[in-house]
């Protein structure tokens, strides 16, 4: 199984690169072919809306460094974004990725909204962020939504780790043990 991991965080090392950490290195242990991308690091832009995706390209007009995220994507069975919390939502960069996933979408997306050009696709989405408890469980519903649309989806895994503080943290052990139990999961479903 091929995953590909993307970190959304500008810490790799925080809150969300912690627990990310452990699931992806729970699954490259039951034999996940895992490749990373950390955002942070990457120049690109949003979405541009110039509809090349729609009308001379089965693939993003864009070219710069989300591209070779893109083709990951296109090429993997599994998708993994991790994300902070950033005044209610997920920060810019992570935004601008997913609005260009509207490039796996064929032209006739409108008619048939069950159309992806990527379908079957396993995605897992982590959130971290300091509020207390379970205060984003919105946030999973709506990206789910999303990305059903996008990416076809075979299957949205969601986990929220809430409570956090600033760095540096110790991660409390039920996330790390949740983000275990997550992959584990994620690896053995067909």
């Amino acid at each position: 199984m091929k995953l590909v991991s993307i970190l959304g965080s500008p810490h790799s090392q925080g809150n969300g690169g912690t627990i990310t950490s452990r699931f992806t290195e729970t699954a490259a242990k039951l034999g996940a072919e895992v490749r990373q991308f950390e955002l942070n690091n990457l120049n690109y832009r949003g979405c541009q809306a110039c509809y090349k995706c729609k009308t001379t390209l089965d693939r993003c007009g864009l070219s710069d460094d989300l591209t070779q995220v893109l083709e990951a994507i296109r090429d993997t069975d599994t998708v993994l974004i991790s994300s902070p919390i950033y005044m209610s939502e997920l920060p810019g960069p992570v935004k601008s990725m997913i609005d260009r996933t509207f490039s796996f979408l064929p032209p006739d997306f409108l008619s048939n909204p069950n159309a992806s050009r990527v379908s079957g696709k396993k995605v897992v989405l982590i959130i971290t962020h300091g509020a207390p408890g379970q205060a984003y469980a919105e946030v999973g519903k709506r990206y789910e939504n999303v990305l059903k649309l996008s990416l076809g989806l075979k299957e949205f895994h969601f986990l929220e780790a809430g409570g956090l503080g600033p760095m540096p943290i110790a991660i409390p052990d039920e996330y790390l043990q949740k983000a275990e139990h997550l992959a584990r999961t994620v690896m053995s479903a067909n």
